[in-house]
């Protein structure tokens, strides 16, 4: 089988490509040797290779369990469904890379609103200086919970493989540009699509809305339709990126890979607690993203 048909291969190559556009344009004077990067090192050796074989004995009981309640229900188990088996492969692509987006805002929102889950994604928001690496500065359960919460919806539609990849590859790239220090807002299409300019204010320290804004990966679309998008106008950039009490986060790899499991301080869910704040900053009530700048 070609590389080109391997994750393996895309994960580093689009890796590696993201990597040199940032030394290339920077958007950002941002050092390439900055503080927290060995942590972000660790982070990307751990989520990008090593997860799968550590936790996936776990992913496996819960969707194990998951399918055989379905299959007990329905009467077929899930992989039988097929719901686009036989379509186009473009067809595959397409209603994949929906579904698996919106699946992805609605668990990305619940991130934040929920304290038990917030418990482990306020990892992801321990960045203070941004850039493509730290999109996989997560939480090793986080991964547990997209994959879970995902497996079943995905698996109805019985896509093959290539539709697989290539959804796989197209989150890994918008991904790491989402996190980049690149001057992307794609224009008129950041109405439709995620980018740097607009992903920056998710990290943002000062809470929107009533648990913050922008939690799309790929489609903005989403957080358009339903109110939680914030994207000013221009090149602007937050004061600064993080969350309120991330000062409370211990800063040892190894606390932290273990967090929420021994960290028993309360987790500070962003949004609820302030509702003062929250309404004043909400996304209605900041200034609108305008024309003037086109540029990325």
């Amino acid at each position: 089988m070609s590389l080109l048909y391997s994750f393996a291969f895309w994960f580093p190559a689009v890796s590696l490509a993201v990597l040199l556009a940032e030394r290339l344009v920077p958007w950002r004077q941002q050092r390439l040797l900055r503080p927290q990067l060995l942590q972000d090192i660790f982070w990307f050796g751990f989520n990008g290779y090593l997860n799968r074989h550590a936790f996936g004995w776990l992913f496996l009981a819960i969707t194990t369990w998951i399918a055989a309640s379905f299959e007990q229900t329905v009467g077929l188990a899930p992989r039988e469904v097929g719901l686009v088996a036989g379509a186009p492969l473009w067809a595959q692509v397409a209603l994949l890379l929906v579904v698996s987006d919106f699946l992805e805002w609605l668990i990305h929102n619940a991130l934040h609103r929920v304290p038990a889950l917030w418990a482990f994604h306020r990892i992801h928001h321990s960045i203070h200086t941004m850039d493509w690496i730290g999109n996989y500065r997560f939480h090793w359960m986080e991964a547990v919970v997209y994959r879970s919460l995902k497996y079943l919806p995905l698996t109805l539609l019985g896509v093959e493989y290539t539709a697989v990849l290539v959804v796989a590859v197209i989150l890994l790239t918008i991904g790491h540009l989402n996190h980049s220090n690149l001057n992307i807002s794609w224009g008129p299409l950041r109405y439709v699509l995620n980018s740097p300019r607009m992903h920056i204010w998710h990290h943002d320290t000062q809470i929107r809305g009533t648990a913050g804004v922008n939690f799309a990966v790929i489609f903005s679309l989403w957080d358009w339709l339903l109110g939680t998008a914030y994207m000013p106008a221009g090149p602007r950039m937050p004061e600064r990126l993080g969350f309120k009490s991330d000062d409370r986060l211990p800063e040892n790899i190894l606390w932290r890979f273990f967090i929420p499991f021994l960290d028993r301080r309360p987790a500070d869910v962003e949004g609820p607690a302030d509702q003062t704040q929250a309404r004043d900053a909400s996304p209605q009530n900041d200034q609108p993203v305008s024309s003037e700048d086109e540029t990325g």
